[in-house]
């Protein structure tokens, strides 16, 4: 990552473009209540150095967080609407931060940020938090919980919707939410349980898995390029905008339909190619 960051600065980059590596919450000793969050001490020697390289270069701290896992294992102690990020949910309190969390997902931010602080003081105050990762199935196997087209559609349906209010999370307000969503196509030769072939918007032959729609507010001005709040580009990514028109306008609606053709045109949607194992932003 030095090296990458390094380079870029020879070359007068280093202002424009990011670098930074994604982890899976599996580096959290705890997440529940998320003031309570720590990483792994055994994990701590390669975290710090890191945390010290995105304070120092302004680079974001990208997690992987999927509400869906652990709804999976905990199926009656998790509800499923604080899971789908429903928001109807009367939500959960933080009884050590007196926060409240309408959802799992920022929830599971807020631990992230809150181990941050725990382990390095300076990149509290100067790293956000993006997530590089967030999901749900769409199938699974008879144990895993949960994971059928319907949950999948309601799940995304509102990180579309939250990203899309350009709001923060109950810790950091003032940062706007940044998601990308994984994944764009269903991996019909992954292996594993039935669950990790069936995250994607679209079958291998390019038809939706299932419907999934959204309308932006109406005063909404994330885009895709990076403004505050985008879910910005493809994992698969949903950027600000909408559909296109006819008329030389977005009409701020994204749809997706099971009777689509296979040539399915998303507008304003849907694409930023994640690198396996380091991002550049």
């Amino acid at each position: 990552m030095q090296c990458l960051h390094d380079a870029l600065a020879q070359l007068g980059l280093d202002k424009q473009v990011a670098v930074t590596t994604a982890h899976n919450l599996g580096v959290l000793a705890t997440s529940y209540p998320p003031s309570s969050a720590y990483f792994r001490k055994d994990l701590l020697p390669l975290l710090c150095p890191i945390l010290d390289f995105h304070a120092r270069t302004g680079s974001p701290f990208l997690v992987n967080a999927y509400p869906y896992f652990a709804y999976a294992e905990d199926p009656t102690g998790v509800e499923l609407e604080y899971a789908l990020l429903e928001p109807t949910y009367a939500g959960v309190a933080d009884p050590s931060s007196g926060l409240h969390y309408p959802n799992l997902l920022v929830a599971q931010v807020d631990a992230v940020y809150h181990a941050i602080a725990a382990a390095n003081t300076a990149a509290a105050r100067a790293v956000e938090v993006r997530v590089s990762e967030t999901g749900w199935p769409s199938a699974g196997d008879a144990n895993e919980t949960g994971a059928t087209p319907q949950n999948a559609a309601r799940y995304n349906g509102n990180v579309m919707r939250l990203v899309a209010d350009g709001k923060g999370t109950p810790l950091r307000p003032s940062v706007a939410l940044r998601a990308y969503m994984f994944a764009l196509f269903n991996e019909n030769m992954k292996p594993g349980p039935t669950s990790e072939r069936n995250y994607g918007l679209f079958k291998p032959d390019g038809t939706p898995v299932y419907e999934l729609s959204y309308r932006l507010p109406k005063d909404n001005t994330n885009s895709g390029g990076g403004g505050g709040g985008a879910i910005g580009g493809s994992s698969g990514t949903i950027g600000g905008g909408g559909e296109y028109n006819g008329h030389g306008e977005d009409g701020g609606y994204y749809s997706i339909s099971a009777s689509a053709k296979p040539a399915v045109k998303l507008s304003s949607a849907l694409l930023l190619i994640m690198l396996h194992n380091f991002y550049v932003l």
